[in-house]
């Protein structure tokens, strides 16, 4: 398209009513594209909620990035082929911050990201984007919302274990106990009678599970 044919650059197609846009510039028509970003912690979780969510805004799917990787930090291969991706006059749209990042610094510092390649993030959950001054400052708030809100449902997970400890309650896998010619077995392979396999053979037990069971009963708690 022409550059004369752009009267203003406020002929401004808003991004929320089509995936893709357009607006007026010195330099001529430039499209606007929406990318999605979808995370779920594990390959179990199920992310079909987050894709129907960025599909209800025309997002297609291959722009839409997904991942199946904890959000601990920012080392996120789909996450950086995102960010590689998305071009000035982009937008990346994911379903809430927490998806996005799992604290304030890493999600401020990838905003920041966007911001210097010209691209524009929002989060359907949260109702914010970074279109606006007072938009972006929105979005810092609730990153620290978020972000405390985690930190307090860690404390209470680290209370509750705590307190189950102090109850004598065992939390985790169950513990396997050693076989009743453990003992026995222990001091054929400690003289030499027989190899380490055969011990592991006889026991049952795993090489870390059998040096395991060794130290507690070097230690007297299994006799």
């Amino acid at each position: 398209m022409p550059t004369h044919a752009c009267k203003t650059s406020a002929n401004f197609l808003s991004p929320s009513l089509n995936s893709v846009g357009f607006y007026c510039s010195m330099k001529g028509l430039i499209f606007i594209k929406e990318y999605a970003y979808v995370r779920v912690s594990s390959k179990d979780q199920q992310e079909s909620r987050q894709v129907i969510a960025m599909e209800s805004r025309s997002i297609p799917s291959e722009r839409i990035f997904l991942e199946k990787l904890s959000g601990k930090d920012t080392k996120r291969p789909m996450l950086q082929a995102l960010i590689n991706t998305v071009q000035s006059g982009d937008i990346v749209v994911v379903e809430s911050i927490s998806r996005f990042a799992r604290n304030t610094r890493d999600l401020l510092g990838l905003v920041e990201k966007l911001t210097q390649k010209g691209v524009e993030f929002v989060s359907l959950k949260e109702h914010i984007d970074t279109t606006t001054p007072t938009r972006r400052f929105t979005l810092t708030v609730f990153a620290a919302v978020a972000e405390l809100e985690r930190e307090h449902i860690l404390q209470r997970q680290a209370e509750g274990i705590a307190a189950a400890k102090a109850r004598g309650v065992h939390l985790g896998r169950p513990i396997k106990k050693p076989p009743e010619n453990f003992a026995e077995v222990v001091k054929l392979w400690e003289r030499g009678k027989i190899g380490f396999d055969e011990a592991l053979r006889q026991t049952g037990l795993k090489q870390a599970t059998f040096y395991s069971r060794l130290r507690e009963l070097r230690s007297g708690r299994i006799k």
